[in-house]
């Protein structure tokens, strides 16, 4: 889920408002008088050629493009120079991978080279000064944070997380059943996915009592806050030297308070949890309680600067409040819109496919009947339930949570014959590598779960296949990818298990609108509304 995190500095970086696009144009092009020889000498590297492109403008490169550099925009720029190809955005040099060729030279063979994540002014200020691991430089600090994450924060044995998704999962089901009755009552599907998401997140990270009531609002109002301003267009990502326009414009101001007003609310749930003193091993310890094992007693009242003592990666990691908070909401956006868009998107495809929601419903019913619910050990049981398998596989493909991953050179490169450039911003479109007709045939636009019948069936989502990268790959990649996966399986397993589904009267399978929102994540344009009719004959 971090690599979730890397999609606010997409749009912090290339997606702006008109209006600021205008006032950049102007100051750039004011000061471009007798610079553009010069700048275009210090822009072209030695050694091979940039990748190929569109031709970019004097000073400003390609950022008259910016508006179009959403997933489908760019795929449709690597249909005209190729699966790697370059763009300037002002000073930023940006390549786009759209290949899995190119993914596996960038996120395997050169993985160490392209294991940074750059982060813009508005992201550094918001994540602490990058005091989080999705957004944290690639050193010492980030393996012993991401060791943490692997080992403890997401990992099978911390059983709070893992009882959350099935409480919740539980609950959800329950809720459905009381409120459609007998059938016939509409629900909205999309809404009921993230109020899944957020609980189960606000639950694993600061315990039951979190899970649901006004405080949750508020901090979900704060996030809202914070993705809106790590999208905000800021002139001095993309030219230094006029840094200061964004005082002139407010965004700084903005910074501040937003990020005080998120200080008071956390604070206090921390606090709440100082006053407990758990540890890690508590039985009913959550994920703040976890870290707190890693502070210091003197850091348990105030921030500080992160401790980096010794050498030894295993040993000596020290968190402060800022650590505790910026990965918090590491979690908070990379584990809420993700899975609830990510399972949204796999039921509207299955009511498009009415043929694939009676295979996978046939499945479920001869695995388990209609006597019981599903249970954790239905999914977790090897090759147990593989059609449901299938449709996750073919929901991710077609629709990654996170299009595009952002990776930053940390020397200069070679790859496919073309060179990257030092702190070169790398995007790698997921969402056009899972559509590659040479990698998945013509109809690789099309929802069809059998594909991944047979010998494909092995096909993994850890980042060994690079045709297929819904969590990344290499030093980078979503430590919480079993976490996500568990959650989505076992959610979709109850809800197709536990009731039929069908759209509302009127509404053909064909006319179901399918398109998306380019974003923080890749949600549905239009919200899923459907019609659930009970199928257990168990009580719930």
């Amino acid at each position: 889920m971090a690599n979730n995190m890397m999609q606010q500095l997409f749009q912090a970086e290339y997606y702006s408002s008109s209006s600021s696009l205008l006032l950049l144009l102007w100051l750039a092009l004011a000061a471009a008088t007798l610079s553009v020889p010069l700048l275009r000498l210090r822009l072209t590297p030695r050694g091979p050629p940039l990748p190929p492109g569109p031709w970019p403008l004097p000073v400003i490169g390609n950022m008259l493009m910016m508006g179009r550099l959403t997933h489908r925009g760019l795929a449709a720029l690597a249909g005209r120079h190729g699966g790697l190809f370059h763009l300037r955005l002002g000073r930023v040099h940006a390549v786009v991978v759209s290949s899995p060729a190119h993914a596996r030279e960038v996120l395997s063979v050169q993985d160490a080279a392209f294991s940074g994540r750059p982060a813009s002014a508005a992201v550094a200020y918001l994540t602490y000064g990058r005091a989080d691991m999705a957004f944290a430089p690639y050193g010492r600090f980030w393996r012993q944070v991401r060791r943490l994450s692997s080992t403890r924060l997401f990992s099978s044995r911390r059983s709070q997380s893992w009882l959350a998704v099935r409480d919740e999962s539980a609950a959800l089901v329950r809720a459905i059943a009381e409120s459609s009755g007998s059938g016939g009552e509409v629900v909205d599907v999309g809404e009921l996915m993230f109020v899944l998401t957020k609980n189960v997140v606000f639950r694993a990270a600061f315990g039951a009592g979190e899970s649901r009531g006004r405080r949750q609002e508020e901090l979900v109002e704060r996030l809202h806050e914070f993705s809106e301003l790590m999208g905000v267009f800021s002139v001095g990502d993309f030219f230094p030297w006029l840094r200061w326009v964004d005082g002139l414009r407010g965004v700084n101001g903005r910074l501040r308070r937003a990020r005080g007003g998120l200080d008071e609310l956390v604070d206090g749930i921390i606090d709440e949890h100082v006053e407990g003193k758990k540890r890690k091993g508590d039985v009913d310890a959550d994920m703040v309680d976890d870290m707190f094992a890693f502070l210091d007693d003197d850091d348990l009242a105030a921030a500080g600067k992160i401790k980096d003592d010794g050498d030894n990666d295993d040993d000596g990691l020290r968190l402060t409040r800022d650590n505790i908070k910026a990965i918090i909401m590491d979690f908070m956006f990379g584990g809420t819109e993700t899975v609830a868009a990510a399972m949204e998107w796999a039921m509207a495809e299955l009511l498009r496919s009415p043929n694939d929601l009676r295979r996978v419903q046939q499945e479920l019913t001869e695995t388990i009947g209609l006597d019981r619910t599903v249970e954790e050990t239905d999914i977790n049981t090897p090759d147990s339930l593989p059609f449901l398998r299938c449709i996750v596989k073919e929901t991710l493909r077609l629709h990654p949570p996170v299009p595009l991953l952002l990776h930053e050179s940390m020397t200069d490169c070679v790859v496919g014959g073309y060179t990257v450039p030092r702190r070169s911003r790398v995007i790698v479109n997921l969402w056009a590598i899972g559509r590659d007709r040479s990698a998945w045939g013509l109809d690789a636009d099309t929802f069809r779960p059998a594909r991944f019948v047979g010998e494909a069936a092995h096909v993994d989502l850890k980042g060994g296949c690079f045709e297929l990268l819904p969590f990344g790959s290499g030093r980078r990649a979503c430590p919480a990818m079993v976490f996500g996966m568990y959650e989505m399986e076992l959610a979709l397993a109850r809800l197709l298990h536990a009731f039929e589904w069908a759209l509302p009267d009127g509404v053909k399978p064909e006319e179901l609108d399918m398109g998306d929102v380019f974003g923080l994540t890749l949600p549905r344009a239009v919200r899923l509304r459907a019609v659930p009719k009970l199928r257990l004959t168990c009580s719930l």
